[in-house]
């Protein structure tokens, strides 16, 4: 099964908070994350409406680490999808339907993370993500607003339940993205290569939503490489 979580990285309007909490209602969802939101007062809780138990019960937390405590698969939105591919933070990216069909046999946790009104999310937060997603709308106007787009990823994702593939635990993740970068330090990697380097290989994993089988797979070729490496420098 597929638990959907909302993260909003610090959101400026009250009243959009309160928006997002009504919309995650209408759809069935229940998981949010407030990192250093504005102050939640009235309003917020006007434009709730039936949804005040939701705002009452969001977890707010003051850093992105926090946030993502307990999820496996990070998705970044964007209003501004990379044009191409050398556009390599926000390239590839996928629209709301495509990223359902990616998870309709997934079990585990999924972050949709939103960026601040004003500005989106940072590209150092994009780039810790796993796959990147966006909603296609005109180029003379194409960033939404917070809520509405909330509502139009909740829509998309709503009434399914996923399947039995389970993802690989996050910090399992993290771990094999930590020995890629030790593999790439033991090998002499060009240090300037390295940061876009390691940013391709999440894309490429965020890609594969990588189950726990195929993790345990992978630590174990990263594992005979360094001992090969280990046995070369012996020599």
């Amino acid at each position: 099964m597929i638990s959907i979580r909302v993260v909003l990285i610090e959101p400026l309007y009250e009243g959009n908070v309160g928006s997002v909490c009504r919309s995650m209602k209408n759809f069935g969802f229940a998981d949010i994350v407030l990192v250093k939101p504005c102050r939640l007062d009235n309003f917020a809780k006007a434009m709730a409406s039936h949804a005040q138990d939701l705002l009452a019960t969001a977890r707010i937390v003051d850093t992105f680490d926090e946030a993502l405590e307990g999820a496996d698969l990070l998705v970044a939105t964007t209003g501004k999808p990379g044009a191409h591919i050398n556009s390599h933070v926000r390239y590839p990216f996928y629209n709301p339907k495509e990223l359902r069909t990616m998870l309709e046999d997934k079990s585990g946790t999924a972050a949709l993370i939103f960026g601040r009104e004003d500005a989106g999310l940072p590209n150092e937060i994009v780039e810790r993500c796993d796959i990147v997603a966006y909603i296609p709308t005109s180029k003379d106007y194409p960033i939404m607003n917070l809520a509405q787009a909330v509502s139009i990823f909740l829509y998309e994702l709503s009434g399914f339940k996923g399947g039995n593939v389970a993802l690989a635990d996050r910090e399992d993740v993290d771990r094999l993205y930590e020995n890629y970068s030790n593999l790439l330090d033991d090998i002499n990697y060009p240090e300037h290569k390295k940061d876009k380097t390691m940013m391709m290989l999440r894309r490429i994993y965020g890609r594969a939503m990588l189950n726990r089988r195929e993790y345990y797979t992978m630590m174990g070729v990263l594992h005979e490489i360094g001992l090969a490496l280990e046995r070369a420098k012996k020599r």
